[in-house]
């Protein structure tokens, strides 16, 4: 076990980057197919094929999952990724051809770097290339490059995040997974402490890593200023991931492992799935094994926040805004 959502037999995670424009994608290979879901409880998407992946919809497995930064621009690093798996002869068999099937999420990090470098279809491919199926390399690489956390007082007094996994193993030989690229709006929370978010205005000495040295997004947002700000703030933000079993479940049962596992955001994040966010959590289900989904959907919400737990403690600084490891180096 990797713990990283490797530990699931049957996905591959490859990840490319551009340290030009902050910004980078992750994708998500089950070349043999896995029943896919998803749970889309924020309130600013960015998304591409997602209405596939509910009940009453024909596709019943997805081929991959990209997760991508670059806004709306990022969604063009699907194509790449879509022709590294027909080139494979991997997808939906169509007749003259077969179409891989690719849902897509986004975050916004334009605000770092570069913003004319955007994930696209040449960065998706290599991503692909880079697959494997061993442990993950977290914090900032891929669709976490250019990630970032706690902006209410706006993107110079955020902190630094990046990507996470964690994994699970449960009876039977079950296996939970997920991979989070974590730029919310809120703060990260570990054991009910602030991590990683907004970091206060206050002048005169605080101690690095301290109470006083983070803002604290809820509090905030009962206060005249925080309100003001609120009714001003940009939509820049979202929790984009996938969780992963290899337990065999049918297309209703893999939603709702995706929707137990955005429960995740609520542990880790304050505030979390905010009209500000686009929190989107993709399901797969590779079938190598029988689990009972009550007790997968148990586990799922730990296991996604130990991952948004780890995007943040593996970040570094990126251009002056620091991170988990520089406060408490």
């Amino acid at each position: 076990m990797n713990n990283s959502i490797t530990d699931v037999k049957g996905l591959a995670v490859g990840q490319a980057a551009d340290l030009n424009g902050a910004t980078g994608c992750t994708v998500v290979l089950c070349e043999k197919g896995a029943v896919g879901g998803v749970s889309q409880r924020g309130g600013a998407p960015g998304t591409r094929e997602t209405d596939l992946l509910r009940p009453m919809h024909m596709v019943q497995k997805v081929h991959a999952v990209l997760l991508s930064g670059g806004s709306a621009f990022g969604l063009d690093a699907a194509g790449g990724v879509m022709q590294f798996l027909e080139e494979k002869k991997i997808g939906f068999n169509v007749g003259p051809t077969v179409v891989p099937i690719v849902p897509s999420a986004i975050l916004f990090d334009l605000g770092l770097g570069d913003h004319t470098i955007r994930p696209d279809k040449e960065m998706g491919y290599q991503a692909c290339l880079n697959a494997s199926d061993g442990p993950i390399e977290q914090g900032n690489f891929g669709a976490g490059t250019g990630a970032t956390v706690g902006k209410i007082l706006g993107p110079g007094q955020a902190m630094k995040s990046g990507i996470g996994t964690a994994s699970k193993k449960l009876t039977k030989g079950a296996v939970l997974g997920a991979i989070v690229a974590v730029n919310a709006f809120g703060d990260v929370i570990e054991n009910g402490k602030i991590i990683a978010g907004a970091r206060s205005l206050k002048k005169g000495p605080v101690r690095i890593g301290s109470d006083d040295y983070f803002a604290n997004t809820l509090k905030l947002m009962q206060t005249f200023a925080g309100r003001t700000i609120l009714s001003i703030a940009g939509k820049q933000n979202t929790v984009i991931g996938v969780i992963a079993t290899n337990a065999s479940l049918s297309k209703e049962e893999v939603n709702y492992l995706a929707e137990s596992a955005s429960n995740g955001i609520t542990l880790s994040v304050q505030p979390a799935v905010t009209m500000f966010d686009g929190d989107t959590v993709f399901g797969l289900a590779t079938g190598q094994t029988k689990a009972d989904v009550s007790i997968l959907a148990a586990y799922a919400p730990h296991v996604f926040a130990e991952a948004i737990i780890n995007a943040v403690k593996n970040a570094e600084s990126l251009q002056d805004l620091p991170s988990y490891t520089s406060i408490n180096s």
